[in-house]
């Protein structure tokens, strides 16, 4: 309701840990004249309701979208070309569709073929997040300080792109513009691997016999303790990262596999100076994030 408006009416399709974080930022900040919401469980509505995130929480796909000139998509990726289907009847000629998915390939496939001519789809993906889902777990600092990929198509709107690229702004991120094959690349080893490895590492304690997992679980130290902040990530939308970004995934996965066996091999043969120089190297990426604030 102020000058600072972007947008006359944001719908979000999915309430869960990005969008009620959004929709913080929105309310705060007065970035839209009007606001909806919807879910498809209505346990999720009704607390989104609670909450106040919104002006209104709506049962309807369709009905959430009508009138709305900017609509964020933030369900699991799998979900999305249906998602983009059920609200494509109430989509009003000259509207934004984006979305928050952490697969752009797949997603723009899906959710392209889905949308009707004149609404603009601008793809986007803000790396932030933590293991916590729900309407309850958003925040709006979520997206300060933080990075903010829209992966636009050659035949994408521009002015859709940047008044996406605003809100995201507004929202405290750095925008940054790639192509949605390079984003998928960078994102299967910078966040796809690591929670594969984190729930492989987690799920080979939950198979040891009872005694060791206790005392596994006991005796926890900082490194598996992350390892199980990491594991406790949304499974569904996990699953569908690494089933909507497979050839991406496997490619990284088969890299960190060369060099795993790397490692194995210069324990077993005692090389000390082999696994200095691998450690003294990782601690270069670990200076690197914390001199680009992303720690």
């Amino acid at each position: 309701m102020t000058e600072t408006a972007l947008f006359e009416r944001i719908a979000l399709i999915g309430i869960g840990l990005i969008g009620s974080s959004l929709a913080r930022v929105i309310r705060a900040k007065g970035l839209a004249r009007a606001t909806a919401a919807y879910s498809r469980t209505a346990a999720t509505r009704r607390r989104a309701a609670e909450l106040g995130l919104v002006d209104q929480v709506i049962d309807d796909p369709a009905k959430a979208v009508a009138g709305a000139d900017l609509v964020v998509i933030g369900v699991p990726v799998g979900a999305s070309g249906e998602v983009a289907a059920a609200i494509a009847p109430g989509l009003a000629p000259g509207a934004i569709v984006t979305d928050v998915g952490s697969v752009k390939g797949a997603v723009i496939e899906a959710v392209r073929a889905a949308l009707p001519e004149g609404v603009a789809f601008v793809p986007g993906h803000p790396i932030a997040g933590t293991e916590h889902s729900g309407p309850d777990a958003g925040f709006a600092e979520l997206f300060e300080g933080r990075w903010c990929v829209l992966t636009p198509t050659a035949d994408t709107d521009r002015r859709a792109v940047e008044r996406v690229a605003a809100l995201w702004r507004a929202a405290g991120s750095t925008v940054d513009l790639m192509s949605a094959e390079h984003h998928d690349t960078v994102l299967a080893i910078t966040s796809h691997i690591p929670h594969l490895i984190a729930y492989n590492i987690v799920s080979t304690v939950a198979d040891l016999e009872d005694r060791t997992k206790l005392e596994v679980i006991k005796y926890a130290a900082g490194g598996f303790r992350d390892f199980t902040r990491i594991a406790a990530s949304d499974p569904v939308m996990w699953r569908d990262v690494f089933l909507n970004n497979r050839d991406a995934v496997l490619e990284m996965l088969a890299t960190f596999n060369e060099d795993l066996a790397r490692l194995q091999r210069a324990i077993r043969r005692n090389e000390g100076e082999v696994l200095e120089k691998i450690f003294t190297e990782t601690r270069a990426i670990r200076r690197g994030v914390i001199e680009a604030r992303q720690d």
